[in-house]
């Protein structure tokens, strides 16, 4: 009987050459995924923590892969083990779920020892999202403001509707307060690339105007392009 447990133990050579080999490739494809991450992303909702986890969970698929292999209870295991756990953490970004479908395909590959298939594919798909960010596909051709004027006189300033006309492409009064002698004007303004590059102008412009105090000048997106 001991021998029995003993032998249990003892892994053959090539299973255990090439479990290290799946392991391995994957991390290897995974830490390639995250760095064409961190190189192509734009916003403000960049977390280090998700480069770690591009990096792991490949590695992990395999691993699950390597153990199934066709085994049809090991396989409905897991299905139920997923079905108990629940995955709650919230994706600020469209784009890092596409990243993590990336690392998992890759996984798959590297524990059904298809290695030469999920370099190729990972290649490709880097390429294409190389390709995208060169391009800056998706980048809108106009940004979406919130501009504040507040000051104080008997009325509003005529010219500050001349002057949004010449800075931005459109605009809509959001709201306006006159308050004895304070006043406040809220507008939606968009301007376009080219006009996006005045704002400093077209702020000191509103500033100078007489009864003007205060200027503010606000991006509403939750995420901004760097």
């Amino acid at each position: 009987m001991w021998q029995q447990i003993v032998e249990s133990f003892v892994i053959p050579g090539e299973l255990t050459l090439s479990l290290f080999t799946a392991i391995i490739t994957a991390l290897a494809l995974s830490f390639f995924i995250a760095m064409v991450y961190r190189n192509t992303h734009r916003g403000l909702n960049y977390e280090p923590a998700f480069l770690t986890t591009l990096v792991l969970i490949a590695p992990v698929v395999a691993m699950v892969m390597f153990f199934i292999r066709g085994d049809l209870v090991l396989s409905l295991g897991l299905i139920g083990s997923l079905a108990i756990v629940r995955f709650r953490t919230p994706i600020k970004d469209t784009r890092d779920m596409v990243y993590l479908f990336w690392v998992i395909v890759v996984g798959l590959g590297c524990g059904t020892e298809n290695w030469s298939l999920a370099l190729l594919a990972t290649i490709l798909i880097a390429i294409i999202v190389f390709l995208l960010f060169a391009f800056e596909y998706g980048r809108p051709r106009h940004s979406d403001f919130v501009l504040v004027v507040s000051g104080s006189s008997e009325q509003f300033p005529e010219e500050t509707a001349g002057i949004i006309r010449d800075y931005s492409s459109r605009s809509r009064i959001r709201s306006q307060d006159l308050i004895d002698n304070s006043w406040e004007i809220v507008y939606e303004l968009r301007f376009t690339l080219e006009q996006v590059n005045k704002t400093e102008e077209f702020i000191r412009s509103l500033k100078s105007l007489p009864g003007v105090e205060k200027v503010s000048l606000l991006a509403p997106q939750l995420a901004l392009p760097m």
